[in-house]
């Protein structure tokens, strides 16, 4: 038995679009959290987090952003894109009548969160940012870009843990064959008896294999000091991260001197923010927000 329970909305174009709803238990009612997973990722990313932050009195909303998951697919591909994507947070908070919460964003999800900080700032009461931030490093970009939107199709699920193995190894060298299998179960979906596909539309790809989605930008700059000096935020860092370095990390501490920041050891991009140390920085930040 599942401790959610499923939830769709329409977007603003017409889609149909899914998300997770996990009920406040365990403490006083207090603000929700609404979960962004990343690029290639979905809902089911946070199927240990959502319960462990209920559990402490909050409501929690994972999101299949368009493309992924349960939700439609985007027959215009031009619309994956950010300002896209935080429309249809805004709508799903609209339709289930949030006007705050706490948002979570892991990777492309904090760039979502981002976005929300330039037009929608109020319905953000504070922010979680996952291992990523407005200045990224190239050689993290190039990696994602060489994986993403191919359209695998696998004929196991011992396939398909071993292909995620050989994207992530790298980041995540402590994984065990379960923590493998339980990534293909969330990452992929049987689509015809025998044969596994990745539950996201491979148009999704289109933008960043083309060079479209820069290091940085000014509009990226000005969105993340918007956010996190308006907004109490926490950086979370895989502290094998390729995708926000140093020289990122620097940036962004310098540009918010007020935020919170934690690194998790032994772990890249992006963590899955149930180790020790982020479940940590977790508890003491979302401590600090009714």
């Amino acid at each position: 038995m599942s401790n959610y329970t499923e939830t769709s909305f329409t977007s603003t174009d017409g889609l149909r679009l899914f998300a997770r709803d996990y009920a406040p238990h365990g403490g006083p009612a207090r603000l929700p959290v609404i979960c962004i997973h990343g690029l290639t990722r979905n809902s089911a990313d946070f199927d240990e987090l959502a319960p462990w932050i209920a559990s402490q009195g909050r409501r929690v909303l994972a999101l299949d952003v368009r493309g992924r998951g349960n939700s439609a697919y985007d027959p215009d591909p031009s619309h994956y894109n950010l300002a896209v994507y935080a429309g249809d947070v805004v709508k799903l908070a609209h339709d289930l009548g949030i006007a705050r919460a706490v948002f979570i964003g892991t990777s492309m999800g904090g760039l979502i969160t981002m976005t929300l900080a330039l037009r929608h700032s109020r319905l953000i009461a504070a922010a979680v940012l996952n291992d990523v931030g407005p200045a990224l490093s190239p050689r993290g970009l190039q990696r994602i870009a060489g994986y993403t939107g191919k359209g695998e199709v696998l004929g196991s699920w011992s396939d398909a843990a071993a292909y995620l193995r050989g994207i992530n190894e790298l980041a995540f060298p402590a994984n065990t064959a379960q923590d493998w299998d339980h990534w293909a179960r969330r990452s992929f979906a049987e689509t015809t008896p025998g044969k596994l596909a990745m539950r996201y539309d491979p148009g999704i790809g289109i933008a960043i294999r083309a060079g479209k989605i820069k290091p940085s930008s000014w509009i990226a700059r000005f969105a993340f000091r918007r956010l996190a000096r308006k907004r109490p935020t926490l950086l979370v860092r895989g502290a094998l991260s390729d995708l926000v370095e140093q020289p990122q990390v620097a940036f962004m501490r310098a540009a918010a001197p007020s935020m919170a920041y934690v690194e998790v050891p032994n772990v890249g991009h992006a963590p899955m923010l149930m180790e020790t140390e982020a479940q940590g920085a977790l508890r003491e930040f979302l401590g600090r927000v009714d």
